[in-house]
C-alpha cells in the first residue's frame, strides 16, 4: 500500500490500470482524449511489483478487480463509476484544475 500512495502522490494525475481492461481504456480515453489530462499511467499487468499493487488497491476500493483506480492531486478518486459520476456532475474538471492537471 505504501508503494501505491508513494506513486499516487508524485504527479497530478495517477491511473493504476490493466492493459486488457475496457473499463480502464475508457477512463483513460476520458481523461487524456476528452479532457486533456497527461495522467501518469501503471499498467499492473506490466509491472513486476503488479500484483501486489492490485492486491492495495483491493483493500483501499474494497473491491475486486481495483483498477481503474483514478488518483487526482494524490487523493483517491476510485474506479470507473465515481470517475463517470464526478464528471457527469461537473466536479472533476474543478478537482483537476485544483491539482494542476488542466488549465481552462
Amino acid at each position: 500500500m505504501e508503494r501505491v500512495m508513494k506513486l499516487a502522490s508524485q504527479r497530478a494525475v495517477v491511473v493504476f490500470s490493466l492493459s486488457s481492461c475496457c473499463m480502464c481504456h475508457t477512463v483513460k480515453q476520458l481523461l487524456i482524449g476528452e479532457l486533456g489530462v497527461n495522467p501518469t499511467i501503471y499498467e499492473l499487468d506490466e509491472d513486476p511489483k503488479g500484483k501486489e499493487m492490485e492486491w492495495a488497491l483491493a483493500k483501499m476500493l474494497g473491491r475486486s478487480p481495483p483498477v481503474p483506480a483514478v488518483f487526482v492531486g494524490g487523493r483517491l478518486i476510485g474506479p470507473t463509476d465515481k470517475v463517470m459520476s464526478l464528471h457527469l456532475s461537473g466536479k472533476l474538471i474543478p478537482l483537476l484544475q485544483d491539482a494542476g492537471a488542466i488549465w481552462l
